[in-house]
Parts: C-alpha cells; structure tokens; sequence
C-alpha cells in the first residue's frame, strides 16, 4: 500500500479516538470521534509525502487528557501531578475504588488506593508506605517502558513496578480494588504483569488473597504465614522479635489451628467471613452480603487486626466488626522494652520500678525505658554472680504483673525463697515470676519484655534492682510524667519537624512544542542510524565469538549436561548490569539475576583469582560435578579474560547469619537449628569423604550457609580453595595454600602456624559455629568480666564445665524461652568441644554427621511459658 492509500486509527489514551483519513499524498485530515482534542495536519502531510513511517508520529504525538472523564484504564504516557490530588488517576468501573494522592501529613502525599464512598478515604494500599512524597512537583507516571513510577519534587524515582512492554501494557484499576498492568485488551489479575494484590501493605480487601510470600505490615507488627503454615501476628522491633498471635503458650492445635497444610492462604470475602488454610475462620458481627456494605482487613499501629464494615449509605464511616486481640495489652511490644501495658479504659504505658524512658521528649514508647541504675556486666565466662556480689541486690514486688517471654529456665515445685536464690545467683536474671498454681513455678527473666498489669491476673513479678534503689519513689503503677495514654491512629507527621523541602522552579520542565517537532524529525533519522549499528554489531558479535581451548573441549563436553558455560554479556543482562546485591563475602560479590526463561540464580563475581583461563576452567570441570543435598547447585561459570564469575541455584530464605543474629528476627525455633548443625555436617562430610575430588571449604561460617524455604542447610562457597590432592585426603599430611584462607573467629590455630592444612580445619570452624547455634551469638563477641575478649583456652575451660556440670541451660540462647532439647543441646556442646582439641584429635565431620543424626529422632523439650 502506498502513502496515499494509507488509511489508519489510532486510539489516543486517556482521551479518544483520533482517526487520520490519508487520500493522496497531499490532503490528509483530521478529526475526533468525540472530545475536544485538537489536530495537527502539517506533519503528517509531509510525512507521508516523503514516506515517513507514521509509527514515529504515533510514538511522539502529544496526549492530551480530558481532566473531567473518570478513567479506569490509561496507556503509556499518562501521569497525575500532587498538585490534582483531588482529581483522581484512576477509577474502577462500578466506582467502588479510586486511586491517587492522597493526603499523609503537612505538605505530605502518598500515591494510594481507597474505597471511593469513604468519608476519610482510609488507604487499602499505599505504593512505599512509609515515604510519602513532596507536596509539589511530585507525579505518579505510567511511563512509555510500561513501568508506573511515583516521583518526588527534586525528579528521583521512589518507587516503580518494574514492569517493561512498552505501549502494549496499560494500567488499570478493577471492580476488587485491584490496579494491574496487564497487556491483555481485558485486564485481568491472571495476566498481569504486575498488580497491587501481589504487593498488600497493612490492608486486604474482599477476593484479594494473603498467600505464603505476603505479608500485611504496620510499623513493627506484621501479619504472614509462618514457617509451620500458621497465620501468626509478629512483633519484629529493632532488638527484640516475639509472636503473640495465636497464643505462643498453645500449640498449633489447642489454638483451633492445623500446621497439614501446605497451601498457605487466607481471603476475606464480602460477606465479612475471613477464612484460612490453617483452620482459622472468623466473621465479621454483621455477617452477611448485605446491599452496599463494603468490607476491608487491617493491621493496625497498635499490633491488632480487625475486620471493618462501612455502609455508604449511613455516613461512609468505618466501623470494627471484629478483632483478633480482645485484650489490647496482649499485643507484644506496645510498651517497648521494660514498660508495662494497662488498659484503665484506655490503653496506657509506664515503666517498671527502677527505669525511665528513653526519649522522654518526644514520649515514643516503642523504644521502651531504661534503667536507671548500673545493669550487671554478664559474660560467657561468668554466667553466675559470686556471693558477695549476689548481696548487692534486692527485689521489687509488682502485683497483677508480669512480662511474657525470654524466661531463662523453668523450674517447678520449688520455694518462693529458691526461686529467689536463683535469680540472684544468675547474672542475666532481670527478675522472677512466682506462682503458686498448685505447685511453686518459677520463671527466670532475662528480658523485661511484653510487660502487662491486669486485675484478673493472680500472678507477681519481683524486679532485681541495687539495694540502694529508693523503692518507694518509683512505686507502680506511676503516677508521674512517664504515665503516657497511647493512641491507635494512623501516620500523622510531628509538627515539630521540618516542612518536607520543595523542589526548584525547573525541577519539571516543560519543552515547548517546536521541541517536540524537531523530537519527531530527529526520531527519524536516529532510526536509520541503529539499524546499521545493530547490524553491524552483529555481525561482529557472531564472527568474534571465543571458542573453547582445545585443550579442555573434551572436558567441556563432558560438563555440559550438568552446567554450562556463560559469556559476561549474559551475565550482565540476567543481573540487569549487577543491579541487585545479595551480599558480598571475601570471595565476591553476589548478585541475584534471572536465565533460561526464568530460573532465578545467584551470580558471583570472584575477586582475586589466580590462574589462567585454563586452570578455572580445569576447577570448573571437578567442582561441576559435585552434586549433594546439602551443598548449593553450581548451575554455570564464565571465564572471559579478566572476568571469572559463578552461577549458583538461588536460596531464598538468605544465610544462617541473618536467622541467629540478627536481633531484629525473631528467634530460630531450636528444631531447625539442631536441622541446620545436621546438613551443614552431612554437606561438609560429603565434600571430606564421599565426592569424587576430596574438597577442603576453608571457609565455614554462618554466612556460608545458606537456608531454603524450609530453613534446610546448603553450604556456599564450596571449592574456592585449592582442591585437596586425593593422596592426602581428609586425614592425610595436608595441603599447601599459597595464603591464609578464612575468616576472623573461624580459623584453625594452624592457618596462624604456618604448617599444612586439611580438611581438620574445616571440623574447628564448624565446631564454633555449632557452638553459635546453640548460643543464639558470634562466640568471637563474648567477653570477660571486666570486658577483654574471651581466649578460646577460656571458652574450652566454660564448656568443659558445662559437660561436666550438665547445666547446658547456662549456654543455651535466651530468646528460646526454655523450648530446646536438653540432650541434643548438651551433644552440641561435646561436639563443639572436641572440635577445638588438637588437629590430631579432632573428629571427622563424617563422624560429627552420625552422633548427631543419633539424637535426631527425638521429641522437642517442652515448651514452658511463663
């Protein structure tokens, strides 16, 4: 067809439908199907005259909106600035939901959706909650790659979709409050590219799923399916991590909940019941499907979770139909750390005896009180307090209290005045609950955490404080400034802070439109010139590509139906130009990327290595054909020049470090880490007795051992170190490495000697961390009384004593609440011991692997709640 025969329509988004009649090169007209958008002629007719393609008009041709239409669907190119937030972006059709700006604090804006008929348009979904964006020159764009993105004043993106397809995408918002990109004429959530149900903030609406990789989240409190496929509410502060909901003192199933599922699900429907894979099933008071009743699950800043109705008939005011917590005291951390939760009607905090808040000026509870006295200076080599220091303390009563959690022990049957003894014999003893209950409990305090005072509650807790503590002036409940009410509103901005900072008057520039003209002609132009670039990179691309050694060819072969060969540019477009760091060791950087249709991976970037092309690849051939459960797949390597790179299985549930240290999580229950310490030793046997080259790791750590979804172990980093010759073998004379290998705190005495390694130094630094697993700590960080570092001679000596003693309790993590298995802890203990003996007398890991699958089939220690 020529230009003069060219007829075509074209649907201009979010306005009308622009149709451009060509007859003959020389009149070309055009008009609207409805609107008032105008037309541009002059252009066209040139364009066509000379045979320019019009996908390059199409491409740039301004879209004007029409400001007054309710849009539930827009293409590339559509944005809503801060200055329109009363306009909405986008509408679903039947008018239930609109999304927008919407107003988060003075000169604060949020893009977010909300239920249309709400009187304070509660958000349902906020795009980065948390961060609202500038009053002025922000914008919400749909942009011409596909990607939605929110922009602040000063132009940087603060959040975007990621999605890409150009102007075959377009962004829309559903009847079920769902906005979904999608290149489907009919958007639907089945094929979207992305949608806002896959992303919930604090809020579910009807139909909108709560699935296993989702969690709903509200300052520290969050709701999510756990690891037993539990639905369960967390507390996850800054220091401290503790599960409140169901009830942490019942099992699964005394709570009415099944852990038989795999499924993982929760939806609430429009009825008002919410339903759960894990047995769970509430309904809202006025269940039922009720004609103009709209209905939305929340979290909220107060820890709880409630159903809420609203009728727009009756005023669009959100009212609670039901709630998890009935007792709003129940809720972890409300109070922070040592403070005590009353509810006299109202939800109220105050510290314990003894403790002030510790920002007093701007009455943030969540950070809790401290104390104000001297605490105890407790380290692994004094677990306990001598008597001339156990008489410099005393205890304060605190009736109808006490503090959930963090007991160091449990003992039964015993005396108020045992009770009391231990306490001041343990130097992390905080304090002591008693009861009665039949027979005297008592339960040892690490932690003032979770505190709570109620009337109905018969049992007390006895602070530890210095015998020259005034009691009597710090009396509970406090009737000081400390006594604070809290409020459950949503996000409000401190008035005492500084005014969010406005960008400059250029910071969204407009370009005339003779700038857009001479975009179009130049559009033309620059498309000629990359049609001879492309071709001709690829024909350099295609006639340059490097070809195996020949060396190594029969080798390669022999691999490749295990793992294959990458080239750095594959690398560089499946990590996106190694945009995503997973994290970074001595060995590399790890960056997460995406090959072969999908398959999510790791990638490494190694640093320092040594050796030609050849002796990696060589490596490459041994180290491709080690295969085990317990170790990470190596899918892949490229070797190109100064390039060398690995390509691991990606491991989602990230590396033991970030589970046993990191005082922000909560605490890993002790059945997976006795789970952990068993496949770390099987990984590490197998690579000392049973693959085909003999491998010395060189490198244990908590870091190098990555969890799965089912916190199952896989050792990383395998093979990086010289392969071990198989005459020396895992027993024999050693190997000789051309430098130290390994990390601070992990490495055998005989790196520091200078002498032949084998693979007893991979047995020392599992025993530590076997150790670390059992304390809950780096035992590098463990100190004197008077704050020395700990030698390991002292630490041998403390536990020496420990399985002399039998007291394991002394060692074990105080964030388990008693809820370990004494013997297997107690196994733990002996194995880590003998791993720091002589080279000559440690066992082998092949040896650790059978003693503690041994005790592997027995039944948890009870779990005690105090």
């Amino acid at each position: 067809m020529s230009g003069a025969d060219l007829m075509m329509s074209i649907h201009v988004t979010p306005c009308n439908v622009l149709v451009l009649c060509v007859h003959g090169s020389r009149q070309i007209s055009g008009h609207l199907a409805s609107g008032s958008c105008t037309s541009t002629t002059k252009v066209v007719e040139h364009m066509a005259r000379y045979g320019i393609c019009l996908l390059a008009f199409i491409f740039l041709l301004a879209v004007v909106p029409c400001p007054s239409a309710a849009q539930h669907t827009l293409g590339p190119g559509s944005s809503l600035s801060v200055e329109d937030h009363e306009r909405p972006f986008l509408t679903s059709p039947d008018g239930t939901f609109a999304c927008g700006f919407q107003e988060a604090g003075e000169n604060a804006f949020s893009f977010s959706i909300w239920y249309a008929a709400a009187a304070d348009k509660t958000a349902i979904w906020t795009a980065n909650p948390g961060a609202p964006v500038n009053g002025r020159r922000s914008r919400i764009s749909f942009r011409r790659d596909g990607a939605l993105a929110l922009g602040d004043a000063n132009g940087t993106t603060v959040w975007e979709t990621n999605t890409s397809g150009g102007a075959a995408l377009t962004v829309s918002l559903l009847d079920t409050g769902n906005l979904v990109i999608s290149s489907d004429p009919a958007p639907s959530t089945a094929a979207a590219a992305w949608q806002s149900f896959e992303w919930p903030t604090d809020t579910l609406v009807p139909s909108q799923p709560l699935t296993k990789r989702m969690k709903l989240v509200a300052g520290y409190f969050s709701l999510y399916y756990d690891n037993d496929n539990v639905l369960r509410l967390l507390y996850d502060g800054p220091e401290i991590s503790s599960i409140y909901w169901p009830s942490p003192e019942r099992d699964p199933f005394k709570n009415g909940r099944t852990t038989y599922n795999s499924s993982r699900v929760g939806v609430l429907d429009s009825a008002g019941a919410f339903v759960s894979s894990d047995n769970l099933g509430v309904n809202a008071s006025d269940l039922g499907a009720a004609v103009g009743v709209k209905r939305r699950l929340t979290i909220g800043q107060d820890g709880n979770v409630r159903i809420y109705s609203m009728d727009a008939s009756t005023g669009g005011r959100w009212n609670v139909t039901w709630a998890a917590m009935a007792q709003p005291c129940n809720v972890h951390g409300l109070c922070g750390k040592n403070a005590v939760c009353e509810y006299q009607p109202r939800l109220r905090c105050s510290c314990a005896p003894g403790y002030e808040m510790v920002n007093l000026n701007l009455k943030d509870w969540r950070e809790g009180c401290k104390p104000m006295f001297r605490p105890a200076n407790c380290s692994l080599a004094s677990p306990e307090k001598p008597p001339e220091e156990q008489q410099r303390y005393k205890f304060v009563k605190m009736p109808h209290t006490d503090f959930y959690g963090y007991d160091l022990w449990f003992y039964q049957s015993v005396t108020f005045d045992y009770c009391k003894k231990v306490c001041l014999q343990m130097c992390q003893c905080v304090a002591f609950s008693y009861r009665l209950e039949g027979q005297g409990s008592c339960y040892p305090k690490s932690v003032l955490f979770n505190g709570f005072t109620s009337s109905s509650f018969a049992g007390v807790i006895y602070l530890k404080v210095p015998t020259d503590f005034n009691a009597s002036a710090a009396a509970h409940p406090a009737t000081t400034a400390q006594n604070t009410t809290i409020t459950t509103t949503g996000l409000s901005c401190n008035p005492n802070s500084p005014e969010i900072i406005q960008g400059s008057s250029g910071t969204f520039g407009t370009p005339g439109n003779d700038a857009k003209w001479s975009y179009l002609f130049a559009f033309a132009g620059v498309l000629g010139i990359l049609d001879v670039i492309f071709i001709a990179t690829s024909w350099w691309f295609l006639s340059s590509k490097q070809s195996i050694p020949s060396s190594l060819e029969a080798g390669y072969r022999m691999v490749t139906g295990q793992f294959r060969r990458f080239t750095y540019r594959e690398l560089k477009d499946a990590t996106g130009n190694f945009k995503e760091e997973l994290g970074r060791g001595g060995s590399g950087v790890v960056y997460r990327g995406v090959v072969d249709e999908g398959k999510v991976v790791a990638v490494k970037k190694l640093a320092n290595v040594a050796g030609g092309d050849e002796e990696f690849w060589a490596e490459m051939a041994v180290i491709g054909r080690i295969n085990h459960i317990n170790l990470v797949r190596i899918w892949g390597f490229c070797s190109q020049g100064k390039h060398k790179l690995l390509v691991y299985e990606y491991v989602e549930n990230e590396s033991l470090d970030r589970h046993l240290f990191d005082t922000g999580r909560a605490a890993l229950p002790w059945r997976e880490r006795y789970r952990i310490a068993l496949g770390t030793a099987r990984g590490l046997a197998y690579l000392h007795h049973e693959c085909l080259e003999w491998v010395v790791h060189c490198d244990v750590k908590p870091e190098n051992i990555l969890l799965t979804r089912d916190f199952d172990a896989k050792i990383a980093d395998f093979g990086l170190a010289k392969l071990s010759k198989r005459g020396a073998g895992a027993c024999g004379d050693g190997m000789e490495l051309s430098h130290m290998r390994g990390t601070t705190g992990y490495m055998a005495p005989e790196w520091a000697l200078n002498v032949p390694v084998n693979a007893k130094v991979d047995v020392y630094s599992y025993g530590i961390v076997l150790l670390e697993m059992v304390m809950g700590c780096r035992v590098s960080d463990q100190t004197t009384a008077g704050g020395e570092p700990l030698e390991m001679s002292q630490i041998a000596q403390v536990l020496r004593q420990v399985v002399d003693t039998g007291e394991v309790v002394r060692l074990v993590d105080g964030r388990l609440q008693g809820q370990f298995n004494p013997r297997q802890a107690m196994e733990m203990v002996r194995i880590s011991l003998s791993c720091m003996e002589e080279r000559s007398n440690r066992p082998t890991m092949d040896g650790i692997a059978q003693a503690l699958a041994a005790c592997d089939d027995e039944d948890e220690h009870p779990a005690y709640r105090s």
